[in-house]
């Protein structure tokens, strides 16, 4: 599947075709149709595995870590390096937003993050140590500038991965008026 990723990165899914796929792959179409009854259902493997790869690096660096906000920063940090290490990914999953027929099972995946990005902001706001406010919002908040902040600085910049992510924690651990400053 890394070999089709790449290849769907580089040409576009349209333009990829399965046998280039299986030519790349020195395998025969028999065998790709074995496993994938068409080109569409591979991509939305593609997709779900690499939803399934972040999160899984994400769980791993967060671990057992009792701290709300620090599992929320450690979260930040995973996914700026996930992504910044999984670029032609991360162009799939763009392509896959605009894509209607591929748009509805992406969502699913963003669905699962949202609920676990939710649950570190609502056990924040139970601990005193996130502003009381709607965890939903907060959630996509975060998950925006994590996804705005790698497209535009590490994708088409070339920053570092690890200070795009320093940015991305300090603004969402922060916000705008930085910490202990008060409106009025």
């Amino acid at each position: 599947m890394t070999y089709a990723a790449q290849r769907f990165a580089e040409n576009g899914y349209h333009p990829t075709s399965v046998a280039e796929i299986v030519s790349g792959m020195n395998v025969g179409k028999g065998v790709f149709y074995w496993y994938f009854s068409s080109k569409e259902e591979l991509f939305l493997e593609i997709l779900a595995e690499a939803q399934r790869g972040l999160r899984r690096r994400q769980h791993q660096v967060i671990g057992d870590e009792p701290d709300p906000v620090r599992r929320i920063e450690i979260g930040i940090r995973a996914s700026m390096e996930w992504l910044a290490e999984n670029r032609h990914l991360f162009s799939l999953f763009q392509f896959a937003a605009s894509e209607e027929r591929f748009a509805p099972y992406l969502r699913q995946g963003q669905d699962v993050a949202v609920a676990d990005v939710v649950r570190h902001v609502k056990d924040g706001i139970v601990a005193g140590r996130v502003r009381d406010t709607d965890p939903l919002v907060i959630t996509h908040a975060i998950l925006g500038v994590i996804n705005h902040l790698a497209r535009t600085f590490i994708f088409e910049r070339g920053e570092s991965p690890a200070e795009v992510a320093d940015a991305a924690v300090a603004f969402c651990l922060e916000g705008l008026l930085g910490a202990g400053v008060r409106v009025g």
